[in-house]
Parts: structure tokens; sequence; C-alpha cells
């Protein structure tokens, strides 16, 4: 069997109150790595969205430094109750010209994402809270069998886990709200009302 590496394996859970998620997570002993930060996200692909095809994602990243990402689906995602993608990640200097370098090589940007993150350390786990331009999330990655009893540590139902990323759950609220954009920016959500945990059992699929 090959060896689990560059695997990211993680759940996410829809909630309602970041804070009082935020005081538990002191109370358990996590540790503040990262402060709330806003975050850019493009997601590149080739003119007839190959990757996109193949379930790849191909995106540069802009907070406090610039990560240009790569993600594919992995062979180890359907003996787990995680998501688990092959994930490779490098920093970069410079946002646009790495943009230019991907326009140079056939990619172009196709989908541009916001949220605002605060990162955490407990358990060996990564924990985000991200706030989307549709919803409160907090995200659990590392060891899956850790990701569960921390998750119920912290009253998160395992049922209710989530194993779409980010953009998986905007095609979803396309879909069902008709929605008139691609991109998950603040500014396009400002004045819509939805509801993500109205279609969360649709959140389930992976795809």
């Amino acid at each position: 069997m090959p060896a689990k590496k560059n695997l990211e394996v993680e759940v996410k859970f829809l909630v309602e109150d970041l804070e009082s998620l935020k005081e538990q997570l002191l109370e358990a002993g996590a540790i503040l790595v990262r402060p709330r930060v806003y975050e850019r996200n493009v997601r590149f692909d080739t003119a007839l969205n190959a990757l996109l095809k193949e379930e790849k994602l191909l995106r540069l990243r802009q907070d406090t430094a610039v990560i240009l990402t790569f993600k594919a689906p992995s062979e180890f995602d359907q003996e787990s109750e995680a998501k688990i993608r092959q994930e490779i990640e490098v920093r970069v200097d410079d946002f646009d010209r790495m943009a230019m370098i991907l326009d140079q090589l056939g990619f172009e940007p196709k989908q541009t994402y916001e949220k605002y993150r605060e990162a955490y350390h407990l358990n060996d786990l990564e924990i985000v809270l991200d706030e989307m331009p549709y919803g409160l999330f907090v995200e659990l990655e590392g060891d899956e069998q850790t990701i569960k009893e921390t998750a119920e540590r912290l009253n998160l139902v395992w049922g209710e886990r989530i194993l779409s990323n980010y953009l998986a759950m905007m095609g979803i609220l396309v879909d069902h709200y008709h929605l008139p954009f691609q991109d998950v920016t603040f500014e396009n959500f400002r004045d819509i009302e939805i509801s993500f945990k109205e279609v969360l059992p649709l959140a389930d699929d992976p795809a």
C-alpha cells in the first residue's frame, strides 16, 4: 500500500456561533496560532476546466502570505469517515506574478472565494474557525481518530460533519437558490438571505 504522504485529512461542521466554540477551544487548552485574518483565494483551471473535471484544485491564496496549493483525490478517501485529499503546497513571494506564471502555463482564474479565518492547535490537530460569506464553519484537520474524539469533546455531532469543500458547497447553494454568480465574496452575499442549514443534508456528498 502506498505511503500516506502529502495528505489532508479533515472534516467541517456548520456552526451558529464561533465565539462560544472559541471559548470551548481555549478551555480545552487550544493554542491560538493564527489570529483572525482575511483570505482571498482564486481557483485556476484550463479554459475547459480540465482540473475540475478530475476533481483537482489549483489555488492561489493570499492572507499574511501567498500560498500555491494543488489538491487531488486520494485512494484513501474511500476507507475514511473524513475527507482525505492529496495536498501539495508551496509558499511564493508575489501573488500577481505567480498568477502571471499560471497564465503562461495555460491556467486562468475561474473562481474567487473569500473568508476570515482564525487557527488553533489542539491535540495535534489544526482547528480553524471560518467565516464564509454564506455561513460559519469549524474545520478539524489531522489524524482521523483524534478528529473524531476532539469533535465529540467540542460537542460537534459527527453525523453532521461536512465532507464537501467550500466551492462544492457554493455549487449546492447556486443550484438551490438559483444564484446568478459563482464567486464566493462578501459583496455578492451582502443583500442575499440564504440558509446553508436548509441544504445541509446535500453537503454530505463529497463531490
